[in-house]
C-alpha cells in the first residue's frame, strides 16, 4: 500500500500527525473540562464545544483564500505559530471565574484560526503531489495513508490526556480542574515536533508550497488544465452538493467528543476486566495494528526474508498480548478513553479498506467517490440505530449540586462498554467511506484556479456540521436517550437519500 507513493506524502503526513496528536489530546477532555472547571450545563458546554469545532473547520476557507494568494507553505508555517500561542494560553491554569473563561475563549479563537491556516493548505499540498502523471492513479490511496497518519496521532491522544492529568493530580498535587491544563500543554510540545518534521523534510514537497517567484515560473511552464466556464460551474455545483451532505455526517460523527462522551461518563460501566480490559490499553491496540499490517506484508511480500520478518512481528505481537492478559485483573475506565477506538479502527482498517477497493478497481467495479460518501452516510445511520437500541429503558441523565455549588453529572447506569466500542467501529466504517474519499474528490474535481477555496469549502461544510454538534448537548437530558440518537439516525438517512438522488450529476464530473 505504501509502494509507488511520492516521498513528500510521508513527510506531510508525519507533520500532520504531530499537530493532530496535540489537538485530539486537548479535545479528549475538553467537554468534561468545561463542565467541571466552569460549572456549565451540558447544553452550554456543548455550545462552546461545537462553536470551537466550527471555528477549526471554518477558518480553512479563509486560510485557503490566503494561500491562493500568498502560498500554501507560508500559511502552514504561520498557522503552526498561531496554534502554539493558543495552546500555550490554554495550558495556563487560571481558575474558573469569568476572566479565566474569557482567556479560554481567546485561546480557542487562536487555535481555530491557526488550524485554519494549517490544516486545509497542508491537504492541498498533499493533493498537488499527485499532479505528476506518475502518481495520478495513487491519489485515493495516498489520501487514505494521509488520513491514517492523522489517526495515529489521535490514537495515543486520549491515553496521553488521561495520564498527564493523573500525573498532575497525584505527583504534582494540582486540583482536578487545574490538572486538565497539563493535558492541553501536550499540544504545545506536539507542535514543536510537527514544525521540526516539516522543515527537516521540506525538500520532498517544496514544489507544492507555491507563493514564490520560482514556483510561479514553474507553474507557468507546467501545463495547466483549461476549463470552460460551464465545466467550472458544473464542478463547483457538484462539490457544493457533496458539501451539503457531509454537513450531516460531521454533525453525527463528532458527537464522539460530546454526547457520546457524556454517555460514556454517565451511563457506561466504569470498570472492565479480562479481554475487555485489554481493549483500553493503547499498547494492546498498537500490537493488534502490528498484527494486521504484518499479515498484509506476509501475504504480499515477494521474498522469503520479508515474509520471515512479517511472521516474526506477528509472533512477537501475539506474545505481547498473551503476556498482557490478566483474567482476574480489573481496571478503571475513564470516559475520554473511548475516543481512542475510532483512530485505532481507522489505522487498523485502512489497509483492509484499500485492499478491498483495490481489488474492486482491478475488476472495474470500484464505486465512485460520491457513491462511497452515500454509503458512508448509511453506515453512520446504522451506528446510531445501535445506540438507540442500546438505550431503550435507560433513565434520563441526572445532575446534583457539588460542594463548590456547581452542578455535577451523576453516574446512573452501567451499560457494557462493548456498546460504545461497537458503535465506534461502525462509525469508523462510515468515516473511511466518506472522509478520505471526500478530500480526494475535492482535490481531484476542484477547478485549478480555486483549489484552495474549494478545499476550504470542504472544511466550511465540516464547520457547519460541527456547529450542529450542539444538538447533542441540547437534547441531552431534554429527551429520552433513544430519541436523542434517533435524531442523528434520521439526518444521516435523509442525507444518504439526497446523495443517491444527485448521483448522476456528481459522477459526471469524476
Amino acid at each position: 500500500m505504501f509502494e509507488g507513493q511520492p516521498k513528500g506524502l510521508f513527510a506531510l503526513a508525519l507533520a500532520n500527525t504531530g499537530e493532530r496528536f496535540g489537538y485530539y489530546t486537548m479535545l479528549a477532555v475538553f467537554a468534561l473540562f468545561l463542565r467541571a472547571n466552569y460549572g456549565l450545563s451540558p447544553a452550554m458546554a456543548g455550545t462552546i464545544y461545537s462553536a470551537f469545532l466550527m471555528l477549526v473547520y471554518f477558518f480553512p476557507l479563509i486560510g485557503g483564500m490566503m494561500a491562493d494568494k500568498f502560498g500554501f507553505g507560508k500559511m502552514v508555517t504561520t498557522g503552526i505559530i498561531i496554534m502554539f500561542a493558543g495552546y500555550l494560553l490554554l495550558s495556563v491554569p487560571l481558575g474558573g471565574d469569568s476572566v479565566a473563561l474569557v482567556v479560554m475563549l481567546a485561546a480557542l479563537l487562536l487555535i481555530g484560526f491557526g488550524t485554519g491556516l494549517f490544516k486545509g493548505n497542508l491537504q492541498v499540498m498533499v493533493g498537488d503531489l499527485y499532479n505528476d502523471a506518475q502518481y495520478k492513479d495513487k491519489r485515493d490511496a495516498g489520501f487514505s495513508i494521509f488520513y491514517m497518519a492523522i489517526n495515529i496521532g489521535a490514537l495515543f491522544a486520549p491515553t496521553a490526556a488521561i495520564k498527564i492529568k493523573e500525573y498532575a493530580e497525584t505527583s504534582l498535587g494540582y486540583s482536578s480542574n487545574d490538572a486538565y491544563h497539563f493535558s492541553f500543554a501536550v499540544a504545545c510540545a506536539s507542535l514543536i515536533l510537527s514544525i521540526a518534521i516539516y522543515y527537516l523534510f521540506r525538500s520532498t514537497f517544496r514544489h507544492t508550497e507555491g507563493g514564490t517567484k520560482k514556483d510561479a515560473k514553474a507553474a507557468d511552464a507546467a501545463p495547466v488544465e483549461e476549463l470552460s466556464k460551464e465545466e467550472t460551474k458544473q464542478r463547483i455545483v457538484a462539490l457544493c452538493l457533496v458539501f451539503a451532505v457531509v454537513i450531516f455526517f460531521w454533525m453525527a460523527f463528532h458527537q464522539n467528543g460530546l454526547s457520546l462522551t457524556y454517555f460514556a461518563d454517565e451511563f457506561t460501566a466504569q470498570s472492565a476486566e479480562g479481554l475487555q480490559a485489554m481493549c483500553f490499553n493503547v499498547w494492546n491496540l498498537v500490537a493488534v495494528i502490528f498484527i494486521v499490517y504484518a499479515l498484509f506484508s506476509l501475504f504480499q511480500s515477494k521474498t522469503a526474508k520479508a515474509k520471515g520478518i512479517s511472521a516474526a512481528v506477528i509472533v512477537a505481537a501475539l506474545a505481547f498480548l498473551c503476556l498482557s492478559y490478566d483474567a482476574d485483573g480489573s481496571i478503571t475506565v475513564s470516559a475520554p478513553i473511548f475516543q481512542q477506538f475510532n483512530p485505532f479502527y481507522v489505522v487498523a482498517l485502512t489497509p483492509v479498506s484499500m485492499a478491498i477497493f483495490g481489488s474492486l478497481a482491478a475488476k472495474g467495479k470500484e464505486p465512485s467517490a460520491p457513491r462511497k460518501i452515500a454509503y458512508g452516510m448509511i453506515v453512520a445511520a446504522i451506528a446510531y440505530a445501535l445506540m438507540a437500541f442500546g438505550s431503550f429503558g435507560l433513565p434520563m441523565p441526572q445532575t446534583e449540586i457539588g460542594a463548590d455549588g456547581n452542578p455535577v453529572a451523576v453516574h446512573v447506569a452501567d451499560v457494557t462498554p462493548n456498546l460504545l466500542i461497537m458503535v465506534y467501529l461502525v462509525l469508523t466504517f462510515g468515516e473511511l467511506l466518506l472522509s478520505p474519499m471526500g478530500i480526494s474528490f475535492v482535490s481531484k474535481v476542484a477547478p485549478p484556479k480555486y483549489k484552495g477555496m474549494m478545499m476550504g469549502g470542504w472544511f466550511v461544510a465540516t464547520a457547519i456540521g460541527n456547529q450542529l454538534v450542539v444538538v447533542g448537548g441540547l437534547l441531552w437530558g431534554a429527551v429520552p436517550l433513544w430519541v436523542c440518537w434517533s435524531v442523528f439516525l434520521g439526518v444521516c438517512l435523509v442525507a444518504a437519500v439526497f446523495m443517491f438522488a444527485m448521483m448522476k450529476r456528481l459522477e459526471k464530473v469524476c
